[in-house]
């Protein structure tokens, strides 16, 4: 069989053979021989980025680079600047690999990685599939993403699609009518798995449920399915299992850095250790201890091209108890630091805890299919949301009281019920915004 996927990324210049065979061997280390390793990653990323990278070296300034937590934390804010003033020496944007984030963190940035750094984050991935049978060579992937609406950038997607044996369907169109033509390839073509973000596969079990359809009865080829890109709720997570017949994998990645965590066969989300340093720092900038939350902060161990040392990617976790060095394990990922929703009383409350909160009151029955929350002022929330009939006052009032009860008394609740609800242009869906500087 032509491997046609690993074929596109050696064209490409990524020596994915090399990077497949340098993770098994970080892969092979013990406990004891992997410590060594780790450190001398990190110190080597650091010297090498110190030595070869003017804009790091005039971050760091005058920190002391000899311990390790005294090196300065970034952000996507520092990083906001051309990305040839960025670059280490001996990299210019055409030799290595150049991309964009989403900016659903609402910073987008240009960023890039060497070519053996990509190779690397392709093999960690192709790996972490591999746990549940799935390799990118043969394996069919439904794909729920966005795709370039101008004409080049959708064909290019389009063209990927096809070396990476996958098919996209749109995640800007989850009407019935849309549901209804995805099914009917779900019963035409043997894929293997599910690849996409959260929200569009939610709706596309919802829908399934409705119909009253297990998706495996129909595409017994089906294998599992992986969410990506937006939070995946414990009672989304039964309905998938339920409506698609297959084990829900969740993926927690950062298009700059790597595959960054990945639910492994017995139900732990995995933290990637072999390419990545990952951290949960305080307020100030302090290592916390297993078990406790605070700020992810990441290193990126071979991105030469580019430095991502000690890097707020400007989420909120737990790493577990049970972690170690070698196995770190992610116990909770609460959701982004400007997911944050400021209060009259000056309290703040996580966006998404009260997301939760208002959809575990407003999906009962089946009515609403999706909504947002926003904040427009520190006592205003508006809930935009689709559904087959408008919510009574009644439920309404139910909503507003829940929410109130969760948040505190002074504050106002009001509701737009609208046909669909914006996208970003990758497609992803924000379900908590505030618009308070």
């Amino acid at each position: 069989m032509l491997q046609l996927f690993d074929f596109s990324l050696k064209f490409n210049g990524f020596d994915i053979n090399k990077a497949k065979s340098a993770l098994k061997d970080i892969n092979a280390l013990n406990e004891e021989a992997f410590i060594p390793y780790l450190n001398s990653k990190r110190q080597d990323i650091l010297d090498f980025h110190l030595e070869n990278n003017d804009f790091y070296k005039s971050f760091v300034k005058s920190a002391d680079v000899a311990s390790w937590n005294s090196i300065p934390v970034m952000t996507k804010r520092h990083l906001q600047q051309p990305l040839e003033q960025r670059l280490s020496k001996g990299y210019t944007a055409n030799s290595v690999y150049v991309n964009k984030t989403s900016g659903s963190s609402g910073d987008p940035f240009i960023f890039a990685k060497d070519k053996w750094c990509h190779a690397l984050t392709w093999a960690e991935i192709m790996n972490r599939f591999g746990w549940f049978g799935i390799d990118f060579n043969t394996s069919k992937q439904a794909r729920f993403y966005g795709i370039p609406l101008d004409k080049k950038g959708y064909y290019k997607e389009r063209l990927k699609d096809w070396f990476s044996n996958r098919y996209r369907f749109s995640v800007f169109d989850l009407s019935d009518n849309a549901f209804e033509s995805v099914l009917a390839k779900f019963q035409s073509t043997p894929f293997d798995y599910i690849n996409g973000y959260t929200s569009p596969i939610v709706q596309f079990a919802k829908f399934l449920k409705r119909k009253k359809i297990v998706l495996k009865s129909v595409c017994p080829t089906l294998k599992v399915c992986i969410v990506t890109s937006e939070m995946l709720f414990d009672n989304d997570k039964t309905l998938l299992e339920t409506q698609f017949g297959v084990p829900i994998v969740n993926e927690y990645g950062a298009s700059e850095l790597d595959l960054i965590a990945f639910q492994n066969t017995e139900d732990q989300w995995q933290v990637n250790s072999e390419t990545l340093y990952v951290e949960i720092l305080d307020d100030n900038d302090n290592i916390l201890p297993y078990g406790q939350e605070g700020r992810i902060v990441i290193t990126s161990l071979y991105n030469k091209a580019h430095p991502f040392i000690r890097y707020d990617i400007g989420d909120i976790g737990i790493l577990s108890e049970e972690s170690t060095l070698q196995k770190p394990i992610l116990k909770k990922l609460i959701g982004r630091t400007n997911d944050i929703a400021r209060l009259p009383s000056g309290k703040k409350a996580a966006g998404l805890t009260f997301y939760y909160i208002t959809k575990s009151v407003i999906e009962n029955d089946g009515n609403v299919s999706e909504f947002v929350i926003e904040q427009s002022e520190l006592d205003a929330f508006k809930i935009k949301y689709v559904s087959k009939n408008a919510l009574s006052n009644d439920e309404k009032e139910t909503i507003s009281k829940a929410m109130i009860q969760y948040l505190e008394p002074e504050i106002s609740i009001t509701f737009e019920r609208v046909a669909k609800l914006d996208r970003s242009k990758s497609g992803k869906l924000k379900q908590f915004t505030s618009f308070i500087n």
